[in-house]
């Protein structure tokens, strides 16, 4: 059994591992000063499900990518997205498309997305046994302070349609090299995009920074305002990637895809506005070249869980001394904390302070056991640095 010292010491690290706003971030608890604070404009009016909008026109390019794939775009943004069939659902990585449909999100629709859990039993473990390190104890999830847009702005809810309905994950706001202060770019998991080797892209894809920012119960955020519920507003994906690897070898369970379960999304404001950086007020680097997962002293991972115990709607957060999973010889091993988040959680940041004393996005929740008392996610390494470095550069500015 692990001795009691280490872990407490650990814990103790939770303070450093805040994620506060920086000085151009909102710094008041109320609505009114901030820009950001504003409700967002009213989005243009369209049924729940984005039928019937035929005022919002698909930018040429992403048409004739439809087009190209037999599928007619003004019959896409009236209902044709919700055609799953084999043949119509587009999987490679040149393949991505997410065509604004404004007003689709509506805060109803974002209360009845569920969790894509990727939830592995003991035997799905068994092959990787053997460069494993004892599993952690459990620790606890505690919730982020509120409101959101001070202690964990660059965190929010990723919101998408899949075969099975509206589904959530987490992410991160992440820095953009080669945009310094105005990036656009969201951290999450390959899962939360991609549906692995059975499957293909997800669809209307939508990254809300902060979600429901005073942790509202569900009951009271149906009446809240909207600018508690998205104070910054919602980012539609543009473009998406993910590593090869989640695409060919992504499973229900996560699969030997687990260890490259990362993915990049550039977005933009369904209203129009400022960047992402700008308007959130905060961003996380990303280290590529961390530490070996036994001479890191602490993580911390940040989502939203929405399985049981959880219901999605607050924001919590775990801290521990990580270690190494393996789920195959011929596969990286993984970090791993202990962490009771469920499913909802997936694609959140995970979290390391570096030797400057700054926060570096280190990985994301990629899986966890059928008891919830773990977590583990990919170590990044070149390959999750080229899909930064190829959407930083081709999609970054725009």
């Amino acid at each position: 059994m692990r001795s009691i010292r280490p872990l407490l010491a650990v814990t103790g690290l939770a303070a450093a591992l805040a994620l506060t706003a920086t000085a151009c971030g909102p710094t008041e608890d109320k609505v009114g000063g901030n820009p950001a604070d504003k409700p967002a404009a009213p989005a243009a009016s369209t049924p729940a499900d984005g039928q019937g909008n035929d005022d919002v026109a698909l930018p040429k390019d992403l048409a004739d990518k439809l087009k190209e794939h037999g599928v007619d775009p003004d019959k896409w943004k009236n209902g044709e997205w919700k055609n799953w069939d084999k043949g119509k659902w587009l999987r490679e990585a040149k393949d991505f498309v997410n065509p604004v449909i404004a007003g689709l999100w509506k805060p109803e629709r974002m209360q009845t997305a569920k969790d894509p859990a990727k939830t592995m039993t003991a035997g799905d473990l068994s092959s990787g046994q053997g460069v494993s390190d004892p599993e952690p104890r459990p620790v606890q999830a505690v919730r982020e302070q509120t409101p959101y847009t001070k202690h964990g702005a660059p965190v929010g809810k990723l919101f998408f349609d899949s075969p099975k309905g509206h589904m959530v994950c987490s992410g991160t706001v992440i820095k953009d090299v080669n945009n310094p202060g105005k990036s656009n770019l969201v951290w999450t998991a390959g899962h939360c995009v991609h549906a692995g080797g059975a499957g293909g892209w997800y669809r209307n894809i939508v990254f809300v920074p902060a979600y429901n920012n005073h942790a509202k119960s569900p009951a009271a955020l149906r009446s809240a305002p909207p600018q508690e519920e998205a104070p910054y507003g919602a980012y539609w994906a543009d473009w998406a990637s993910t590593s090869g690897e989640w695409i060919r070898d992504g499973g229900p369970t996560g699969g030997t895809g687990a260890p490259y379960d990362y993915a990049v999304l550039h977005v933009k404001p369904e209203n129009g506005g400022k960047s992402l950086e700008e308007t959130v007020g905060a961003s996380i680097a990303v280290n590529f070249n961390a530490p070996d997962t036994r001479r890191i002293s602490a993580m911390g991972a940040w989502g939203y869980p929405a399985g049981p115990p959880y219901d999605g709607f607050i924001m919590h957060k775990c801290v521990d001394r990580p270690n190494r999973l393996s789920i195959s010889p011929t596969t990286p091993t993984m970090h791993r904390i202990g962490c009771t988040m469920t499913g909802g959680s997936s694609g959140g940041g995970w979290f390391a302070k570096q030797p400057d004393g700054q926060l570096a996005l280190v990985s994301n929740t990629s899986i966890g056991p059928v008891t919830h008392g773990w977590l583990a996610g990919p170590r990044l390494g070149k390959g999750a640095e080229q899909i930064y470095t190829m959407m930083s550069k081709k999609y970054g500015s725009k």
